[in-house]
């Protein structure tokens, strides 16, 4: 499969799709990873770390999509990306529908397989992509309360 990491668009988010040992890991099992230049520069991670693990680096975001089968985000596509999702290609991230409708009738109109973290489930109902989040935010509310307090 041709696995696709564009460069996040939404405004403050600095994470990446997938850092280089996944990459080196799905490079192993026979995928082919597409990574758009300067994609984890937020995240500390250089394109030269995707290229020793495996994946090949792609100048543009359009590149990305027109070649992938499945594109691997952090956030949900904005408006500036719709155009770019292509009929049966497979959308993993984080997606929150809920609240984006516009999203959602782009995916529907597109056609595309969108699997939404949030909704990763195992068999004991446990949500394990959502897990390390929660904790984060547990932790982070106690300390910005404390702050609010001084």
């Amino acid at each position: 499969m041709i696995i696709g990491i564009p460069k996040e668009v939404k405004e403050h988010e600095h994470r990446v799709g997938m850092v280089p040992q996944g990459v080196e890991v799905l490079v192993k099992d026979g995928h082919k990873i597409l990574v758009e230049t300067t994609a984890g520069e937020g995240s500390s991670i250089k394109d030269n770390e995707y290229i020793d693990a495996g994946a090949e680096i792609l100048s543009t975001k359009r590149e990305i999509y027109l070649k992938s089968e499945m594109i691997v985000k952090v956030k949900e596509p904005l408006p500036e990306e719709f155009e770019l999702l292509q009929k049966d290609q497979i959308l993993f991230t984080f997606l929150h529908l809920a609240a984006a409708p516009e999203l959602t009738k782009c995916l529907l109109k597109q056609r595309v397989i969108a699997i939404a973290y949030e909704t990763v489930q195992l068999e004991d109902g446990s949500l394990p992509l959502l897990i390390p989040m929660s904790v984060i935010a547990g932790r982070l509310s106690v300390q910005e309360g404390a702050r609010f307090l001084k």
